[in-house]
């Protein structure tokens, strides 16, 4: 396309260089994968620095067009060299300081997208004319209402049942060593595995309360965790609430620090991924839940021992992308094992009917197409995330493989099309 415009150029006399950055610009403007920020979801001075920059944008085109490319000729080679050397260490100072940092950053990650999650429920609220401040405190406010009252429902429930479950252990590892099914287990596997050993073994770390603590390195050590998370998820919160309250402002700041004629393509792509993001958290959450409750009351039908603490753990397994569903599915049938092997294949085979309701019904309502990677890469960010960073990294790890690939379909594609 771009040669055809340049031959065009000379066949009518004109400056070539002028006709073809104009078929560029136009190419690019016109790629089908280029998409251009919604300018109904900005407020009136993201508006007019969008506008203002798009106009710079062309602008720097047409100067760009006029003016012949500099050749790179490098005179000062030691000069270079130093400046190349200078900026290899600051390089592994900061990769230093950020690993120093490492845990501040996780807060700061999980705070943004707690804001990034609640900030399309407060855009609804502005839609039906309720002012931010008021629908940011409204949607804050319910948020933590809703915790706290997960909370208060969720912690006795765990400390009743983990007592439960000590108090218990020793009965339900007696009765399933009576069962037919454990029978069998001996029989044909006792040789190569000591089931019994496994039991006495598992009986002993439920059972005794020292286990526990020295599973946990003590009491005092469990005391400073509990402690530091609880901090921890004081922090987030508080964080939470200063992004939802200026996300704005926070994105107009990064914005001004992009040259103005390259800003445009920057707040494309930052307004496309910032609501991807926040999609992408909702549906999580909601997914987890519905994950949860279901499997709740299908637990409490068919009598999954504690089906409150199991529960618990399957809506926590649940955020884990790809194999969230499969582990919470191993969990809810080890645990119904204890019970019969009966309610075990009954159990297991509720969730393998779920998850394909889940993915195939589910997932593309609720997501509304959010994010949008291919399986494979979506298990390599995956295990990448969650080897940096761990689970918060396995968390991110799907919409930040989703704004990596809007990059390279709607910047990268585009120009290398035009070669």
């Amino acid at each position: 396309m771009v040669k055809m415009f340049g031959r065009r150029a000379r066949r009518e006399g004109n400056d070539p260089g002028v006709d073809e950055a104009a078929a560029r610009a136009a190419y690019l403007e016109e790629h089908p994968d280029v998409v251009h920020a919604d300018l109904e979801q900005m407020d009136a001075a993201t508006r007019e620095m969008y506008r203002n920059a798009r106009e710079a944008a062309v602008d720097a085109r047409e100067e760009r067009a006029k003016t012949p490319p500099r050749e790179f000729v490098v005179r000062a080679p030691f000069q270079v060299g130093f400046t190349v050397t200078l900026g290899v260490l600051v390089a592994m100072l900061f990769g230093g300081i950020v690993g120093q940092l490492s845990t501040i950053i996780m807060y700061v990650v999980a705070a943004l997208f707690v804001a990034l999650g609640l900030d399309p429920v407060v855009r609804a609220f502005e839609r039906r004319g309720l002012s931010r401040p008021l629908g940011i405190a409204v949607v804050f406010g319910g948020f933590v209402l809703v915790i706290g009252t997960l909370l208060a429902i969720i912690i006795p429930m765990i400390s009743n049942q983990v007592a439960l479950l000590v108090q218990s252990a020793p009965r339900l590892f007696r009765e399933i060593t009576g069962q037919g099914w454990f029978g069998d287990l001996q029989r044909n596997f006792g040789e190569y595995v000591d089931l019994d050993g496994l039991l006495k073994t598992g009986q002993d770390l439920v059972s005794n309360p020292g286990n526990w603590a020295q599973v946990a390195g003590g009491v005092w050590q469990a005391g400073i965790g509990i402690a530091n998370g609880l901090t921890a998820g004081l922090i987030v919160l508080i964080l939470s609430l200063y992004f939802l309250a200026s996300l704005r402002s926070i994105k107009r700041a990064f914005y001004s620090l992009v040259p103005n004629s390259g800003r445009a393509k920057v707040m494309d792509i930052t307004e496309q991924v910032t609501k991807s993001v926040g999609g992408y958290v909702n549906g999580m959450v909601i997914l987890a839940l519905t994950n949860a409750v279901l499997g709740f009351v299908m637990m409490s039908i068919v009598g999954v021992p504690f089906a409150g603490l199991v529960a618990v753990g399957v809506f926590f397994l649940a955020l884990i992308p790809l194999i969230g569903s499969v582990l919470a599915t191993v969990l809810v049938g080890v645990v119904s094992l204890f019970q019969s092997p009966v309610v075990a294949i009954i159990a297991v085979g509720y969730y393998l009917i779920y998850m394909q309701v889940e993915s195939y019904l589910l997932t593309p309502r609720i997501m509304n197409r959010a994010v949008s990677v291919p399986g494979a890469l979506v298990v390599i960010g995956a295990l990448a995330g969650g080897t940096l960073l761990g689970l918060l990294g396995a968390l991110i790890a799907i919409p930040v493989t989703a704004a990596v690939l809007m990059v390279i379909r709607q910047v990268w594609v585009p120009r290398q099309e035009q070669r």
